[in-house]
C-alpha cells in the first residue's frame, strides 16, 4: 500500500459520521470525534470540504448512513469537488464496497486514515514492519472490493471463473506476507527481550513516557534529554520508539522511553501488530502517563490511555500522571495529589519536582561509597561491575573503589566499606 496514498490523490475530503442508538459510545460519532478525524485528514496531507453527521436507531446494513443520507453526501461531494470521503466510524468491507459505487469517490474509515499516517511516519525498520502487518490484515477482507472487473460477476454463473482464481491467488499472496511478517517481528521481540534482560541486569530503571497522541511527550523528552525528537504540533508525530539515558540524580540513572501516541478509536489490528513496541510498557518501572492539560477532553483522553495500559497487561506498572501544558491552564486549581505532577515541557515549569518524584519511586537506597579491597580479596572487583556502578579504580595500598551501591551490595561488603557500621536495631543500643 501507497506511503503517500493520501497525499497524492485524496486532497479534498467529506467526512462523514454516525450517531446511532444502538452502537457504543466507543462507536459512535461526536463532535469532538469528528473534530479529531478532521486533524487527522490534516496530519495525513488532506483538508477537509465539508461535515456531514447523521443520528439513527441502528446503522444500516448496507451503507451504513441510509440511502438518503448518501444522496445528501454525493451530493456535497460533487458540489465541494471532494474526491474522498472519510467516516469515522468502523466500515465492513461490504459497506466500504457499497458506499464507493454509490458514491463514485474513494471511502476510507477512521483506521484506514490512520493507517495511512502510520505507513507515512514510520522510519525504522521495527516501525515498518508493525505497519505493514497491520495494513495487510486490513487490506486482507477488503479485497474484493478492490477487484472492479469482478463485481460486475459476483453472483452470477461463472463466478469461479479467471478473475476469481486472480482474487484467491491475492488472497494468499497476502496471507503469505502476513505470516512473514509475524516471524520478523517475533526476531524483533526476540531482540528486545535480549536487550531488556541486559537492562535488567545491569539494574537501569526503565521509565516509559505514555499519553495521547500530541500531549507533548517528545517535548517532554526533549526537554529532559536533550534529545531532538522533531516535536510538532500534530498527531502522530512519534511512531518509533525513542529511549534516552536521564541522570535523575548522581546515584540514579534511568532509561528514559518515548512510546507511539494513543487515540480514541484505534484499530485493533494495529494495536497488536506494535505490540513488539508497547510490551515495553509492560516491563517498565514507571509509567510517565502524560495528560494535556489544556485539552477540554482531557478526562476523555486520560480514560483511552488507561483503557489500552490495561489491555496491554500493564495495569500493575507504577505511574506518575504528568499534567502538561499547566502554562495553558485554565482552571482556577491545577491538578495536584499523590502520584500527580503539573508541568509545562515547553518552558520547564515543574520539571524539577516531576525529576524528585521519579527519583521517589525508583529510589533504592543506592549511594555512593569508597570500598578499600585487599589485594587477596581482588575477585571481588568484577563482582563490583556485575552488581554496582563502578565509577573509578586506583591501585595503592589496596584497590581502592569508588562505586554506587545499593544496601545489599554495601552489606554484603560490610568492613571493606569507608565508613561502614553494621545495622543495629533500635534495642541494641
Amino acid at each position: 500500500m501507497s506511503d503517500k496514498l493520501t497525499q497524492e490523490k485524496f486532497d479534498r475530503a467529506v467526512l462523514v459520521g454516525l450517531n446511532a442508538f444502538s452502537m457504543s459510545q466507543e462507536e459512535n460519532a461526536t463532535e469532538e470525534t469528528m473534530e479529531e478525524l478532521a486533524a487527522l485528514l490534516e496530519t495525513a496531507g488532506g483538508e477537509t470540504v465539508g461535515v456531514v453527521t447523521q443520528s439513527k436507531d441502528s446503522p444500516d446494513p448496507r451503507t451504513f448512513i441510509g440511502e438518503g443520507k448518501v444522496a445528501e453526501v454525493k451530493e456535497l461531494v460533487q458540489a465541494m469537488d471532494a474526491n474522498m470521503v472519510v467516516f469515522d466510524n468502523a466500515l465492513s468491507p461490504s459497506q466500504q464496497r457499497a458506499l464507493t459505487e454509490d458514491l463514485g469517490v474513494a471511502v476510507l474509515d477512521r483506521s484506514a486514515l490512520i493507517l495511512d499516517i502510520f505507513a507515512q511516519r514510520a522510519r525504522t525498520k521495527e516501525g515498518r514492519l508493525q505497519v505493514e502487518l497491520a495494513q495487510y490484515k486490513y487490506l486482507l477482507p477488503r479485497l474484493l472490493g478492490m477487484w472492479k472487473h469482478l463485481e460486475r460477476q459476483e453472483g452470477a454463473i461463472g463466478t469461479r471463473g479467471p478473475g476469481e482464481t486472480q482474487l484467491e491467488s491475492d488472497r494468499r499472496h497476502i496471507r503469505k506476507k502476513i505470516s512473514k511478517l509475524e516471524g520478523d517481528l517475533k526476531e524483533v521481540r526476540r531482540v528486545r527481550a535480549t536487550q531488556r534482560e541486559r537492562r535488567i541486569k545491569n539494574e537501569v530503571p526503565v521509565v516509559a513516557i505514555v499519553g495521547y497522541t500530541n500531549a507533548g511527550k517528545s517535548t517532554l523528552l526533549n526537554h529532559l534529554t536533550g534529545a531532538e525528537i522533531p516535536a510538532n504540533d500534530r498527531l502522530f508525530d512519534t511512531l518509533d520508539t525513542t529511549t534516552r539515558t536521564l541522570e535523575i540524580s548522581d546515584t540514579c540513572t534511568v532509561l528514559l522511553s518515548d512510546t507511539v501516541g494513543f487515540i480514541r478509536k484505534l484499530p485493533h489490528h494495529l494495536v497488536e501488530a506494535f505490540k513488539a513496541t508497547l510490551e515495553e510498557l509492560e516491563y517498565a518501572d514507571l509509567l510517565l502517563h502524560i495528560i494535556d492539560a489544556s485539552n477540554p477532553q482531557w478526562r476523555e483522553q486520560a480514560q483511552v490511555v488507561d483503557q489500552l495500559i490495561h489491555e496491554l497487561g500493564a495495569d500493575q506498572t507504577p505511574r506518575i500522571e504528568v499534567f502538561n501544558k499547566c502554562d495553558l491552564w485554565t482552571g482556577d486549581i491545577r491538578p495536584h495529589g499523590e502520584g500527580i505532577v503539573s508541568i509545562s515541557a515547553k518552558t520547564g515549569e515543574g520539571v524539577p519536582e516531576l525529576l524528585a518524584a521519579i527519583g521517589k519511586r525508583l529510589d533504592n537506597g543506592a549511594r555512593r561509597v569508597t570500598i578499600h579491597l585487599p589485594y587477596d580479596r581482588g575477585g571481588l572487583l568484577e563482582k563490583l561491575y556485575q552488581d554496582a556502578k563502578v565509577e573509578n579504580v586506583e591501585y595503592g595500598e589496596t584497590i581502592d573503589v569508588v562505586a554506587v551501591c545499593t544496601p545489599k551490595v554495601i552489606g554484603q561488603l560490610g568492613p571493606l566499606v569507608e565508613g561502614w557500621k553494621p545495622h543495629r536495631e533500635p534495642w541494641e543500643e
